[in-house]
């Protein structure tokens, strides 16, 4: 199971930790999903799920702050599970001593933001997101191109790392050489990174390894990037058939989402950066509307129709 460390959620979001006694190197996120504990407080305990990481707004707050002394340790002593990562207190608010005293007992962490409630909770649900998703990874490079993750596929020694040189000499920015880590951060995303150890770099063989963000600037590399288009390489056959109208899609799947994919072949002569820029283009028209196949059938219609008019 993906896990995180609640250490590194609270370097991300610059929490304070109001627990010093507590240690929480062992402490792991284990849930994207977050919980603001507000019926919890009130007794209802049929579905709390415990392992969530808990937010405390200033709705909870000011209930808390009304409860009589005898119900507060009923309650907090339910509320505060062992298995409870952590609670968070927006908006600088303070947890009232007994509710320290419980979470200490019990190791849980007691964290606190000056954020406003909402807007740390989407934060941290967006976050925690990426960082617990589905992750698979896949052999290919993966490159920005005019504002699209167009990822490279195909054969070893096919020609993907020199296709994305081409495109970065163009402008374009890498993401990920040879190994793309991709997250399934919902139903219809899929986010590409690199792993850290090659992040930056490329291999160029009879060159050796390059580093892009050295050698063309920080405006050459990205750090991660929505996957939109699969671009699959491979080797020029003159007994493949190959789609030359392209009126339907084809696609890929990865962690259970489809991309739209363009199998390109591959041979002496074809600009291969030109043909993925073209192909990132015109991904884009079909979103905004145009579809140019679809306009090449209206014409071909239009002008059977008027030859039929004109016998």
């Amino acid at each position: 199971m993906a896990s995180i460390s609640l250490q590194r959620l609270i370097d991300k979001q610059k929490l304070t930790n109001l627990t010093d006694e507590i240690d929480i190197s062992n402490i792991r996120i284990t849930q994207p999903d977050i919980n603001r504990p507000a019926i919890q407080l009130a007794g209802y305990l049929e579905h709390y799920d415990a392992t969530r990481l808990q937010i405390v707004g200033f709705v909870e707050y000011s209930y808390m702050e009304q409860m009589k002394e005898e119900d507060k340790r009923e309650i907090y002593d339910k509320v505060l599970s062992k298995s409870t990562p952590a609670f968070v207190f927006c908006r600088d608010l303070q947890p009232d001593p007994l509710f320290k005293e419980i979470a200490i007992k019990n190791g849980v962490a007691l964290l606190s933001t000056s954020k406003g409630t909402s807007v740390f909770m989407a934060e941290v649900i967006r976050w925690l997101n990426a960082k617990l998703a589905p992750c698979m990874t896949v052999h290919g490079v993966l490159v920005d191109i005019f504002g699209e993750g167009v990822l490279i596929t195909g054969e070893s020694g096919i020609g993907k790392s020199e296709c994305a040189l081409e495109l970065i000499k163009r402008g374009h920015r890498l993401v990920t050489d040879d190994v793309v880590e991709i997250r399934k951060v919902s139903e219809e995303t899929l986010i590409g990174t690199a792993p850290a150890v090659t992040k930056h770099f490329i291999e160029i063989r009879g060159i050796g390894i390059v580093d892009v963000k050295m050698l063309f600037g920080v405006q050459s590399v990205k750090e991660d990037q929505e996957i939109n288009l699969v671009i699959r390489l491979s080797e020029w056959s003159k007994d493949q058939d190959y789609d030359r109208v392209g009126m339907e899609e084809e696609y890929t799947e990865y962690l259970g989402n489809k991309v739209v994919c363009h199998n390109i072949p591959i041979r002496p002569g074809r600009n291969t950066a030109l043909i993925c820029e073209s192909a990132a283009v015109n991904y884009r028209l079909k979103k905004m509307g145009y579809n140019a196949p679809q306009e090449l059938y209206k014409r071909m219609q239009a002008a059977l129709e008027n030859r039929d008019k004109l016998q």
